[in-house]
């Protein structure tokens, strides 16, 4: 395990046009010092006329994008292309509701990092942004065999590791670590929703501490990390993943394979250049 205790801190915009679907991925990227959400856009218009408001400076490093908002492949390869030339070096990971191997292969050649179906990412996003700045493109095991039998292939494609088992925590001490690490609620309102004192979901926060702690007692975190946060941390790590388990430095990502050009945007004319 590494001692490095630099901060890594990786800007993020979320286009989500669910509402509540994006102020859901806002708490779990907010809770994590790791990522910070800097816009959230409901429509591919807000998004842009957010991008146009700000400096390049001051642009995202990674992009979380529902691909809900597109209608097809061609469209879905078209607003990457516009995302990754307005905003260098971007990583853009893609979320949807169902599997559809030519989505994927259509944000993999536009040079996406990144394609999962949320209800199955649940709380490894930080988790997946982490692994792309590794890899060139990370996916799930389902969607992955999805492609294949589609007859299509993700050359260099890394599929994103498992979230941590605890053996030794119960479902009651698992619910109580939810409620008041995971979603930030106060003790007595989580004690209110779990039917019990409390006295008892102290008691079951301490002793899921006490787990989350045994299974990552060499873990190294900075000197202002409080017990929650070091807690949210363990309890949201992967398998098998030092970028998860650590605060590090940002290292350079592998480089991109040369991308399939965009196709031509659909009644759009080529604005001419100012001289």
């Amino acid at each position: 395990m590494s001692n490095s205790k630099i901060k890594l801190s990786l800007n993020v915009m979320i286009l989500e046009q669910d509402f509540y679907a994006n102020r859901a991925l806002n708490s779990f990227l907010a809770w994590d010092r790791r990522t910070r959400v800097i816009a959230l856009a409901q429509t591919i218009d807000e998004a842009f006329e957010w991008l146009d408001s700000v400096t390049p400076f001051e642009h995202p490093r990674v992009l979380v994008l529902d691909v809900s908002v597109v209608s097809s492949p061609e469209d879905l390869s078209i607003l990457i292309h516009r995302f990754r030339n307005m905003v260098k070096d971007l990583l853009i990971i893609c979320l949807a509701y169902e599997s559809d191997p030519r989505m994927v292969m259509s944000a993999f050649r536009a040079g996406a990092k990144g394609y999962f179906i949320r209800n199955e990412l649940r709380l490894k996003l930080v988790g997946a942004i982490l692994a792309a700045l590794d890899h060139r493109f990370i996916t799930s095991e389902d969607i992955l065999e999805q492609v294949k039998k589609a007859g299509e292939r993700l050359p260099e494609a890394e599929i994103l590791a498992s979230e941590r088992e605890f053996p030794e925590m119960t479902d009651r001490i698992r619910q109580a670590i939810w409620l008041c690490v995971v979603e930030g609620m106060p003790a007595h309102l989580a004690a209110n929703e779990m039917g019990i004192s409390p006295h008892t979901i102290r008691s079951y926060i301490k002793e899921g501490y006490r787990i989350l702690e045994m299974y990552d007692s060499d873990m190294e975190f900075p000197e202002d990390v409080s017990p929650l946060e070091r807690a949210y941390l363990r309890f949201t790590g992967l398998e098998f993943s030092p970028r998860n388990n650590e605060l590090i430095e940002e290292k350079p990502a592998p480089a991109d394979p040369p991308q399939e050009p965009p196709p031509p945007e659909k009644g759009r004319k080529k604005k001419p250049k100012s001289s």
